[in-house]
């Protein structure tokens, strides 16, 4: 494949899922990890695409439709912002909006159901409010299992593989792999902001492809999201409003993104 082809290629699957990784790349144009590594070098520094760690995401203009000469000369946020803090750092910000989240949260689930918990400060909170409930509950997320372990009454799934310490979760293709292998009624999912169309976006790199995989294994997606998340960052696309059937925020969330959520038929319920 010639190289400008590649390049081309490349920039199509960026631009489709908002990020994407050497491995996949590679597996997926059929040439070598340091091929599409020096690609993407080529790109960064002709400023079409963002090399991070382990692969690519768009740039911050290409994601916002921003032109950028409005934006030349602003340091940009890096992309894995969330992925340096520490977990109890992140807990800190807006305890009183993420508690009201959860609890408000915690009433859509009924005895007997089958929960995915997404990594996050807001749903090891959920799981505060479901102690004692008779769920099941699949996660990566160690704080749950922080919260959980002495439960005698929820039933607890903890996917494998490898751990971030610092964020308190498990990732990587061993988590993803067996999230093939189970079905939840419902996933209770986070992330790093709500862009004002509705979409979902990340910061790190190595949860978007679980958050993805999450998704495809739950009957109903439940987004839920503090209302400082609005527009919130991340320049790595999780999934369009769309797929996400119930939007958990607070009341001050902004109503033009709200809006266009409800738009294409998301429940937006306000804690």
């Amino acid at each position: 494949m010639l190289q400008r082809v590649r390049h081309a290629e490349i920039m199509r699957r960026v631009r489709q899922s908002g990020g994407t990784s050497v491995v996949d790349l590679a597996r997926e144009l059929g040439v070598s990890p340091s091929t599409i590594r020096r690609d993407l070098e080529t790109l960064d520094r002709d400023g079409t695409l963002r090399r991070v760690r382990g692969g690519a995401m768009l740039t911050a203009d290409e994601l916002t439709g921003a032109d950028p000469a409005d934006t030349a000369g602003r340091a940009a946020a890096p992309a894995d912002a969330d992925e340096t803090r520490p977990f109890a750092e992140v807990d800190t910000v807006d305890q009183q909006g993420k508690e009201a989240v959860a609890v408000r949260a915690a009433q859509l689930v009924q005895d007997g159901d089958v929960l995915l918990l997404d990594i996050g400060t807001t749903t090891m909170r959920l799981a505060r409010c479901l102690r004692g409930r008779r769920i099941t509950i699949i996660t990566s997320s160690l704080a749950v299992l922080d919260v959980l372990r002495d439960d005698a009454t929820v039933e607890l799934v903890l996917l494998g593989g490898l751990v971030r310490r610092a964020y308190h979760s498990v990732v990587g293709v061993l988590t993803e792999s067996a999230l093939g292998q189970v079905y939840a009624d419902r996933l209770f999912l986070g992330c790093s902001g709500v862009r004002p169309d509705g979409r979902v976006v990340d910061t790190t790199l190595a949860e978007v492809p679980l958050k993805r995989a999450m998704i495809a294994a739950a009957g109903q997606v439940v987004l839920l999201v503090d209302r400082h998340k609005f527009p919130g960052t991340g320049a790595l696309l999780v999934c369009g409003p769309e797929q996400l059937d119930v939007v958990v925020t607070n009341t001050g969330a902004d109503q033009t993104t709200l809006r266009n959520c409800a738009e294409t038929g998301t429940e937006v319920v306000l804690a």
